[in-house]
């Protein structure tokens, strides 16, 4: 009981610090003047902040005794696979009503088989997997079926400040939506260890299991973050929680949208971070950027005139801490994206704009369609459409006829240049979908049949 009143009166001091720290951020509403809330913002927001519930199986390996493999021979395996089912609870954030999207953590839908929504107001959806990105941990989804949905306003996580307030949105321990506030403690974390691409906003906002995947929003309701991890000795929260940026987010949604993965745009250099002897040897008036050590040769920064030795403070026109978060934020743009550096050479402050270079990626196609389901998708330009690269042997996508080889150049009669087009045509379709395929010299319709 001493203990639950410790917490009470704990959080009641927050509030009453906030209270009286933040009357000129935080807005006055209600049936006195004096009075500060956040309940009309949050009646705005909290519909597009979802709770996410999935189902699966995942491979589990367990090392067989050395008395078990002695009994079987030399030629016994030394480790047992098995499939084991589990369920796991996060959230999600409306970004696109009318289509149903939601984005979310990766590791909250990672596996699952089943994935099923609960608004705020109790109803509940079943979604599908649109993509992935595993490298910086955003996955989206799509509500089936879903009506009077409501979505929310994307904010600039680049004009964010420290010590801004944020309020975190999410489903803590399956509590069901909560709703915490704080401050933006640090912009630009990485080195954590937590995902490969790093670039977090920290904050003190309280953020707990099943919170991942939920919104971070400013005071007038923008989403700037979405809450993916803590800092934590058993998993709660000690004030020390991370969101991937909104811009680094949306960058990635983009590309799910339109390719169905992310194609990463390259830069093409080597570096490391801006560290206090490299600005004085330099001579160079700044703490924080990236140190580039190597520019390689054919790259986009070599061809766009960017050199060893060079220091990139910004990137288009946001300062950047580290290297890390340098190659975090070109990782999460589109190859073929214009970006502008800020760079210091010899003393001298310039702006270089790089053409970013593109990486060889290939799409799976089971979230486009189930007929496509065993399909590798990549973009062909000559001739244009969508090449089959590869087919998976009494696949789905095998059996109504697709070869490996074959490009999809158009669906009903509408030409499709890219794996977003084929997406939205399909998506736009009731009944039934012809692809357009060319094999070779000749050219071919398979017919499939949109699902409900």
């Amino acid at each position: 009981m001493q203990k639950l009143l410790t917490l009470i009166a704990a959080a009641g001091l927050a509030v009453a610090s906030v209270t009286a720290t933040a009357q000129a951020s935080i807005p006055f509403f209600g049936k006195s003047d004096e009075v500060p809330t956040l309940a009309p913002m949050l009646e705005e927001v909290t519909p597009a902040v979802v709770n996410i519930s999935v189902k699966g199986k995942r491979e589990v390996r367990q090392r067989l005794p050395d008395a078990l493999r002695f009994f079987f021979g030399p030629n016994a395996p030394r480790e047992q696979v098995r499939e084991r089912p589990f369920q796991g609870l996060g959230s999600g954030v409306i970004i696109d009503a009318e289509k149903g999207y939601v984005v979310t953590n990766n590791h909250v839908i990672d596996d699952a088989t089943e994935i099923l929504v609960t608004l705020k107001d109790g109803r509940e959806f079943d979604a599908e997997v649109i993509g992935t990105d595993e490298r910086s941990d955003i996955a989206l989804i799509k509500i089936k079926n879903g009506e009077n949905l409501t979505d929310i306003e994307l904010g600039k996580s680049s004009d964010l400040r420290v010590g801004d307030f944020v309020v975190a949105i999410g489903n803590p321990f399956g509590l069901g939506q909560t709703v915490t506030s704080g401050i933006v403690s640090a912009l630009g974390r990485s080195g954590l260890g937590i995902e490969e691409l790093e670039n977090f906003i920290q904050t003190d906002a309280a953020i707990n299991s099943g919170n991942s995947g939920g919104a971070l929003v400013t005071l007038d309701g923008k989403l700037i973050g979405i809450n993916t991890a803590i800092l934590g000795p058993n998993g709660g929260n000690i004030g020390i929680g991370f969101a991937i940026p909104s811009d680094m987010m949306n960058n990635l949604v983009m590309q799910l949208i339109e390719f169905g993965e992310v194609r990463r745009g390259v830069l093409g250099i080597r570096g490391h971070d801006l560290t206090h002897d490299i600005a004085k040897a330099l001579d160079i008036d700044a703490s924080t950027g990236a140190f580039v050590a190597e520019a390689i040769p054919g790259g986009s920064a070599a061809e766009a005139g960017i050199k060893s030795g060079d220091v990139i403070l910004s990137v288009n026109g946001s300062r950047i801490a580290s290297f890390s978060e340098l190659r975090a934020l070109v990782s999460s743009m589109g190859q073929g994206k214009t970006i502008s550096l800020g760079i210091v050479r010899d003393g001298e402050e310039l702006e270089v704009d790089v053409v970013l270079g593109a990486q060889d990626v290939e799409v799976t196609a089971s979230s486009i369609h189930p007929a496509l389901e065993g399909a590798t998708l990549a973009v062909s330009s000559d001739p244009a459409g969508i090449e089959i690269t590869a087919i998976e042997e009494g696949s789905p996508a095998a059996r109504i006829g697709l070869e490996e080889g074959d490009i999809i150049r158009g669906v009903n009669r509408q030409i499709v240049t890219s794996v977003g087009d084929l997406r939205s045509v399909i998506e736009d379709t009731a009944g039934v979908v012809a692809l357009n395929v060319q094999r070779g010299n000749s050219s071919l319709y398979l017919v499939l049949r949109n699902p409900g």
